[in-house]
């Protein structure tokens, strides 16, 4: 039996997309919705619109990979937790090792 902490961020299907985003711009602290959809875009030149951001934010919430702050001037910060971390981590080094095999392919291709 799989625990929380084991199960990939691929358990979200579509959603797996958006959560790494949410996930990577919580890394270095927390952040508002604004400003969560702002970094984003900057690190994925891609926009993040607001639906599939707040609903990705009670996903992540309720897997407990992240956490809501208390209000601040209207706004609600949200932090990445410890278990947030971990599998944020672990999802990138696949990513990476997926990156690198698929580097390696092209190279000996001649592509």
């Amino acid at each position: 039996m799989t625990t929380q902490s084991e199960e990939p961020l691929t358990s979200f299907g579509r959603f797996t997309e958006p959560s790494v985003l949410i996930l990577a711009t919580l890394a270095d602290g927390p952040r508002h919705g604004y400003a969560i959809m702002l970094e984003a875009e900057r690190m994925s030149s891609q926009p993040l619109g607001p639906g599939t951001l707040y609903a990705s934010l009670a996903r992540l919430e309720r897997r407990g990979l992240i956490q809501a702050l208390p209000p601040e001037a209207r706004r609600r910060p949200y932090r990445i937790t410890g278990l947030g971390a971990e599998v944020l981590q672990a999802h990138l080094q696949g990513m990476r090792t997926f990156a690198n095999a698929a580097l390696a392919s092209l190279d000996r291709g001649g592509a």
